[in-house]
């Protein structure tokens, strides 16, 4: 089976291009044969218009000279919405069933808050698409306001698990954020949160991972005067994104809207104590005093106060963080996910019109 995957270039930065990396020399590519048609790059609005269309004109290419059995789109909500439409279409112009895997976060501001116009033209866009994946399942219900139930498949995001020892050079004073810098992932209460953990644990590190609004975060560590405690890296890759796992104990991520985050899989996947909220498919990693805590967006106090017993019980902060391992490994390894992605491929085929399966179900 050919699959045609419309992808981010792999050095963008963000949750598309971390899924996307981990099928690269993956099971899934010796399942399947796949090429990737990057549609997207960071830099400029000059330089992100030319990989767009040098993405579609593969994209012809594709349909024209190795024509997929499915085109696998990765898209967001915004302008990544809006890219993807004309891949959608031609798919569907060609002949070929569309899989939407939709990784956005911000739904209310990009759906349900929006025109009727703009209403209508996703729901004709997403009508086009033989499967719709989403990564939650209050994404599924969501959706499925105006998507057919039977075409949203819900594929939670993975992480690569690190093999024992994965916490050496732990500090125990290390707290973690990792992600876009801005209003979204709630950059703009931690400082609150960070100077009530001060009063308490005044030998407390922040690391800041990330990129975006760096400087007006920065600026709000400082107007309260707490800022020579915190690390701004930048964004982290690879090593320096493994190492600051190893040795950070705690991670705080008090986001107001996600999918299903990678970071907090990741922080899951080393044994982290988690300090987090209950929005999007977060409530389905981090069950609250069970395997870390999980806040209402913009509960500062409450953030603070258990950042603080974290930071207090090391025991109970490598207790959460072990259990939180456990049920990375038991559910959101790599291979489960291709496994669940492989089903919801050989499913599309059989539903395909044309397919052995399709004619029988017309015949009845």
């Amino acid at each position: 089976m050919k699959i045609c995957m419309i992808v981010p270039n792999p050095s963008v930065k963000g949750g598309i291009a971390s899924v996307v990396a981990g099928y690269r020399g993956s099971s899934l590519e010796k399942k399947y044969q796949i090429t990737y048609v990057e549609s997207y790059r960071d830099g400029t609005r000059w330089q992100k218009l030319g990989k767009a269309i040098s993405g579609y004109c593969a994209f012809l290419g594709q349909l024209c000279g190795n024509r997929p059995d499915i085109v696998h789109v990765h898209s967001s909500f915004g302008p990544s919405f809006y890219r993807k439409i004309p891949f959608i279409y031609l798919s569907v112009l060609f002949g070929i069933p569309v899989v939407n895997h939709v990784h956005g976060a911000e739904f209310e501001q990009f759906y349900e808050k929006a025109p009727d116009r703009k209403k209508k033209r996703v729901a004709r866009v997403y009508g086009k698409c033989a499967k719709l994946i989403v990564l939650s399942e209050e994404w599924k219900k969501r959706i499925a306001a105006f998507v057919p139930e039977e075409r949203i498949e819900v594929l939670e995001n993975y992480c690569q698990i690190p093999e024992e020892p994965y916490d050496t050079g732990r500090r125990a004073n290390q707290v973690l954020f990792m992600g876009e810098l801005g209003k979204r992932k709630g950059c703009y209460d931690i400082p609150a949160i960070w100077e009530e953990v001060l009063r308490q644990v005044p030998s407390a590190r922040l690391i800041m991972a990330g990129d975006g609004e760096m400087e007006a975060v920065k600026a709000s560590f400082l107007e309260k005067g707490i800022s020579s405690g915190v690390l701004f890296p930048g964004w982290v890759r690879h090593e320096k994104k493994e190492k600051l796992l190893r040795e950070s104990s705690i991670f705080l991520l008090p986001t107001y809207h996600e999918g299903m985050p990678m970071a907090v899989l990741e922080a899951m996947g080393y044994g982290l104590g988690i300090v987090t909220t209950d929005v999007g498919g977060i409530p389905k990693l981090i069950r609250n005093e069970e395997n870390g805590f999980i806040e209402k967006p913009g509960d500062i106090s409450s953030m603070a106060k258990h950042v603080i017993k974290l930071l207090q019980e090391p025991e109970l902060c490598a207790s959460y963080g072990q259990k939180a391992r456990e049920l990375a490994l038991r559910d959101y390894g790599a291979d489960r996910h291709i496994e669940r992605l492989s089903a919801i491929y050989d499913t599309v085929m059989r539903e395909k019109p044309g397919s052995r399966k399709h004619k029988a179900v017309r015949k009845r």
